[in-house]
């Protein structure tokens, strides 16, 4: 019961890292599956992944990291977490590829366009486009095995040109020139380029019009790049004033009082409530349902959310459920039913019943009260064994609780500094980095469902489908565009503020993630460990020197 609040035209794709061109639809990239025996290899090969990330979706433990800096929990060890923190050395990829000598010069127009892109113009003149025909032409004639002559030695153009399909002469010839004059192209953003971004998107066969009209090419590249971080105010980051809201529950003095009473119920009994009604400090089990409140009664709606049957309610715990409901039913005897209205908050977690006026509904199907032994120290060994006084009992679970307190503060201390961060910041956040870390948060939800239900194979299909990833980037594309911002300004400021980590420490995290992976027989790639590795302890490294240079209030509420 959730009463409790918390169109196909072909382009080519061109890869710097192996200068290869490929005939792909726009809609399409080059994917693979990942698979293995893992149930994280099996939500991998329904989410369609590129081939950069194979090993992306698998889990990334640091030994000596273990705070969660992300704006989401991060899961159990089943569950891949992305890189928190974008790298520093790996966020920029150019296009280092080496530059072939061109016969004359070609012509290069750039034009920004949104999310951070590039349009490149590129003019090819004749004197490029006849030097690759004629590599071209000496290709063919190594290779083709043309009737009365024998391989590699000379045939004649127009023989070499019927043999082989002149169409097919020219197909090449345009990739060729492509091949050797996109590195030329891209020197503009060499260094800036992000991965797997660069695109031609003149059409194959206006390029085929063209060289045969013309003898001369003209095409367009699009290309990401490194989005710039503007903070607002400039440096605004080295003097934050931080208030942190502490949770009361979290105090080590209220939760080791809570502990106690905990276990010291969990020693009573429960014995059936015969002569009288509902009371502070029993338990009851509850039928319930809820309508909407409207004019008329033919308007009002059922709200499945705050339906439940056979609901066990402690009624020390009256705090986790919808303000007002416990004093509603104090008094109710078991058989008895009860109806009575109530609001739900505005700050209720389900937006869509905040501000709801409803009409509850609840019947008392059982109702016990709480037969308990005094607490004394004869119950110290029961309620923590080894302890022979309750003085004792308190100090070691107040002792825990303030370790455990410690480590909430710090992560809430985290918490309000990155989101302090991300209001400082404003990027033009590429489409392919928004994608790429969409599915990877996507995955990363899939894989917690996974961890905690098992999903039958049809169930996994349909959420790994583009159509549920693409609804995910949809739905949660604010989200998305808050860790992202999070991720470059960390990553930013490491880089202004030239922090540095031991390599030792680097080559010591590395090898124990390897181990979790090898642990759990997963596939992984060194290099990618690696980067993420490199990317948490950068951004421990920021986090560090923020606690350091802000001013930090925390308040209790």
């Amino acid at each position: 019961m959730e009463l409790c609040s918390s169109s196909f035209s072909a382009t080519l794709q061109w890869s710097p890292s192996s200068s290869r061109l490929s005939l792909l639809p726009p809609s399409s990239s080059s994917s693979s599956s990942s698979s293995s025996s893992s149930s994280s290899s099996s939500l991998s090969s329904h989410l369609r992944l590129s081939k950069p990330h194979k090993a992306f979706f698998t889990p990334l433990h640091l030994s000596a990291l273990s705070r969660q800096f992300s704006l989401l929990r991060q899961p159990s060890h089943q569950i891949p977490a992305p890189p928190l923190f974008a790298s520093a050395a790996a966020t920029s990829f150019a296009a280092e590829v080496e530059k072939e000598k061109l016969p004359a010069d070609i012509e290069v127009y750039e034009f920004q366009e949104p999310n951070s892109t590039v349009r490149l113009s590129v003019n090819v003149p004749p004197a490029v486009c006849d030097d690759c025909y004629n590599q071209v032409i000496r290709e063919f004639t190594k290779k083709a095995k043309v009737p009365g002559f024998r391989p590699g030695k000379y045939v004649p153009e127009s023989i070499l040109l019927e043999y082989v399909g002149k169409q097919n002469v020219q197909k090449a010839t345009i990739e060729s020139v492509l091949k050797k004059t996109l590195p030329h192209a891209m020197t503009s953003v060499s260094g800036k380029a992000l991965k797997d971004s660069i695109r031609i998107t003149t059409k194959f066969a206006d390029l085929e019009a063209a060289y045969s009209s013309s003898n001369s090419l003209r095409y367009e590249v699009l290309v990401e790049v490194v989005p710039e971080i503007r903070w607002n105010p400039e440096n605004g980051y080295m003097n934050l004033n931080v208030i942190v809201k502490i949770d009361n529950e979290i105090a080590a003095e209220t939760a080791c009082e809570q502990e106690i009473r905990r276990r010291h119920k969990a020693l009573g009994s429960l014995r059936i409530v015969i002569d009288r009604g509902l009371q502070i400090g029993d338990v009851t089990v509850l039928d319930i349902s809820a309508t909407t409140i409207s004019q008329g009664e033919s308007d009002a709606e059922k709200i499945p959310s705050a339906e439940s049957k056979g609901f066990h309610f402690d009624t020390e715990e009256g705090h986790t459920v919808l303000p007002g409901f416990l004093d509603s039913i104090i008094g109710i005897q078991r058989g008895e039913t009860k109806s009575f209205p109530l609001s739900f908050p505005e700050s209720w977690k389900q937006e869509n019943l905040r501000g709801v006026q409803a009409q509850f509904t609840v019947e008392c199907k059982e109702l016990f009260y709480r037969d308990s032994p005094e607490l004394n120290d004869s119950l110290a060994d029961k309620l923590l064994p080894g302890c022979t006084t309750l003085e004792q009992v308190r100090e070691s679970l107040l002792h825990k609780c303030q370790e455990l307190e410690q480590r909430a503060k710090e992560q809430a201390t985290d918490n309000a500094i990155l989101d302090q961060l991300r209001k400082m910041v404003e990027v033009d956040i590429p489409r392919s980095l928004f994608e790429e870390e969409g599915r990877q948060l996507y995955l990363a939800k899939l894989l917690q469902i996974q961890g905690s239900m098992k999903l039958k194979e049809e169930q996994l299909a349909s959420l790994s489908s583009p159509k549920a990833v693409n609804e995910y980037l949809e739905h949660d594309k604010e989200n998305i565009i808050e860790v992202i911002k999070q991720n470059l300004a960390v990553g930013d400021i490491f880089k202004r503020e030239n922090m540095q980590f031991s390599t030792e420490q680097l080559v010591k995290e590395v090898q124990n993630s390897i181990e979790e992976f090898k642990r759990y027989e997963q596939e992984y790639d060194e290099d990618r460990i690696r980067e993420q590795v490199q990317a948490v302890l950068e951004g421990a490294k920021v986090l560090e020197w923020l606690r350091e240079h802000a001013k930090i209030e925390y308040v209790t509420q």
